[in-house]
């Protein structure tokens, strides 16, 4: 059975792949992008099956007409895809206070936005699935671009809780979290010219050399991650996130041990601050 898909950034990079995706497998799909002229080949190839639709996802009132034309065009709206962000690879004190606001409004209340459009319509139909295209940023951080990871954190709790809140009404909300992909995203991230300051050449420096060399072999394919959201959107049981490539899993295990590990580190300051707790507050661990 087709379903009606909106999906946000579908211009170019995994959006644009998941649209196509979605469109190849008989789905309707309101296809959206800040310039929907850059959607006009979707048009051109899928017909009377997409809409292309200018969407500022930090617009409340530009996602709530998004929503509203797949509900105009197709009847309903089936699959929500919160696609749309970018990254901004500078040390944080670099990062004008515009910036900041700017990538946490698109990839944090970009998401929230769309949510709060879609879920009237999920609500009154008593299905829907909401899927939240996330990172491996949004388990753990680099020492670069704090603000995307500041927002991806914020999307995993958002979508933890938006999840229980809706599950009896038949409504699925699941993030998606991959590591590094081959699409435009490194480059674009990268592409204002930028001198680090000396004071963070250690940090934000070597992690920027480093990355130089991945974008174009990273482990991610876009097109096989458009397959999964296919299958996602279709799954009946869905946890809340879901890691998606080799890198992305070696490295949040990583991350996880090293929290558990200082969480066992730290149990009895943890313990010491209950009223119930027995004398004074212990010595602080040395690592």
């Amino acid at each position: 059975m087709s379903k009606v898909w909106l999906i946000t950034g579908s211009a170019s990079g995994l959006g644009r792949d998941i649209a196509e995706a979605a469109l190849e497998a008989g789905n309707q799909v309101v296809a959206t992008a800040r310039n929907p002229a850059q959607l006009s080949s979707l048009v051109d190839r899928y017909g009377a099956r997409v809409r292309a639709i200018r969407l500022d996802v930090t617009n409340a009132a530009e996602g709530k007409a998004a929503v509203q034309a797949a509900v105009d065009a197709f009847g309903r709206l089936d699959v929500l895809v919160n696609n749309a962000g970018y990254g901004d690879l500078r040390p944080f004190e670099q990062t004008p206070e515009e910036d900041v606001r700017r990538q946490i409004e698109t990839c944090l209340y970009g998401v929230i936005n769309l949510t709060r459009a879609a879920l009237p319509v999920m609500r009154e139909q008593r299905s829907g699935h909401i899927i939240q295209i996330s990172s491996i940023g949004g388990r753990m951080a680099f020492p670069v671009n704090a603000p995307y990871y500041a927002a991806k954190w914020g999307v995993g709790g958002f979508t933890e809780g938006i999840a229980l809140e809706v599950a009896p009404i038949g409504v699925k909300v699941t993030a998606l979290e991959p590591g590094g992909m081959r699409t435009n995203f490194g480059k674009r991230a990268t592409a204002a010219p930028l001198e680090v300051w000396p004071e963070y050449e250690p940090s934000v420096g070597v992690t920027l050399k480093m990355l130089e060399g991945l974008w174009d072999s990273a482990t991610g394919d876009p097109g096989k991650v458009a397959q999964v959201v296919l299958k996602v959107a279709g799954a009946e049981k869905l946890p809340p996130h879901i890691l998606l490539g080799s890198d992305s899993l070696e490295m949040v295990r990583g991350a996880e041990h090293a929290r558990a590990e200082a969480t066992a580190r730290w149990e009895a300051v943890s313990k010491s601050i209950d009223v119930a707790a027995d004398g004074p507050i212990p010595d602080l661990p040395t690592n």
